[in-house]
């Protein structure tokens, strides 16, 4: 391993605000690393809309302290341990979302940097088929797929309706419940263009919302998750006792909201899956965005029309 600086370059702000408020600051100090943590060199970052909403001050009341280097998703190298950590040892290719409770505290300093200090629990081994780029993109999103596909009592035999299946969210829950817990039917919304993409994820059913009344769907379905924030849509569209689960509110009863608690423990399940090329990381093909144009990855991740993940690659 080469040696580590004592600095290194990050994207940092020291105000809430637009992506204006963005500085690539080349003197930020490396972290340092308690007792079970690891230093990831950072080959590949990813952006998620918890990163924009943090950095508009929406999540301020949680927040930990400003100046703020955002990122969850990271893949890279572990060039450090901790006293207290088991698994991991330098050299290792890892990946995984660095923030254990997102909207709780998350770390001052993330993934957009040239290195991070991550809790051991929280990394898993990339999945050796996967590049860095690819790597990054999968970890928030297809902890929180799953999570909610938990949390829903979802198993083999049951139906699903995806709303928004092409974000970076609703396209894992769509190859999850298709490869990993067995659905017997798919459903899942999103624009025109997007449909064939629906299709070759795993959905049988691919809904234009442009030109159908989603509230008025013939079917209804044993689960419906809310990748979006639709409200009374899946409410409407859900069988009697089935579950409505979503990521961002506002979702009408019987739904219900969850956080993501990251875990490297959900990775490591699912590796085996991604291996084999069952379910398969979807990066938006605009990228991958150079880590010099960070703050244009932002501006294009909230016009809300990315297919899957926005990645930052190769960092620096």
């Amino acid at each position: 391993m080469s040696e580590i600086p004592s600095k290194m370059k990050a994207w940092i702000y020291d105000e809430y605000g637009d992506v204006n408020v963005l500085r690539l600051d080349e003197g930020v100090s490396v972290p340092e690393i308690k007792e079970h943590q690891v230093l990831v060199k950072v080959v590949a970052a990813a952006l998620n809309p918890v990163d924009f909403k943090r950095r508009l001050g929406w999540l301020k009341a949680t927040d930990s302290p400003l100046p703020t280097v955002p990122g969850c998703d990271v893949a890279g190298i572990v060039v450090k341990v901790g006293s207290q950590v088991k698994n991991l040892k330098e050299g290792d290719e890892v990946y995984g979302d660095i923030n254990e409770k997102g909207l709780d505290k998350p770390k001052q300093f993330g993934s957009l940097a040239e290195y991070t200090a991550v809790e051991e629990k929280l990394l898993a081994i990339k999945p050796n088929n996967l590049d860095f780029q690819l790597a990054a993109g999968i970890p928030l999103a297809i902890e929180t797929a799953n999570e909610g596909l938990e949390r829903a009592e979802f198993s083999a035999g049951k139906s699903i309706l995806v709303l928004g299946g092409a974000g970076g969210v609703g396209s894992w829950v769509i190859q999850l419940a298709k490869h990993v817990y067995g659905a017997s039917r798919i459903a899942a919304t999103s624009s025109t263009s997007k449909l064939e993409l629906l299709k070759s994820l795993g959905a049988d059913l691919a809904i234009d919302y442009t030109k159908e009344n989603l509230k008025e769907l013939p079917e209804k379905f044993d689960v419906v998750y809310d990748a979006i924030g639709l409200g009374e849509t899946g409410p409407n569209a859900v069988k009697e006792g089935g579950a409505v689960v979503g990521i961002s509110g506002p979702l009408s009863p019987p739904g219900f909201i969850f956080i993501l608690t990251a875990d490297g423990a959900v990775l490591t399940k699912l590796n085996p899956f991604l291996e084999s090329g069952k379910i398969k990381p979807l990066n938006d093909p605009k990228g991958p965005f150079p880590f010099s144009k960070v703050a244009d990855a932002f501006s294009y991740l909230e016009t809300g029309r990315a297919t899957g993940k926005v990645v930052i690659y190769p960092i620096p």
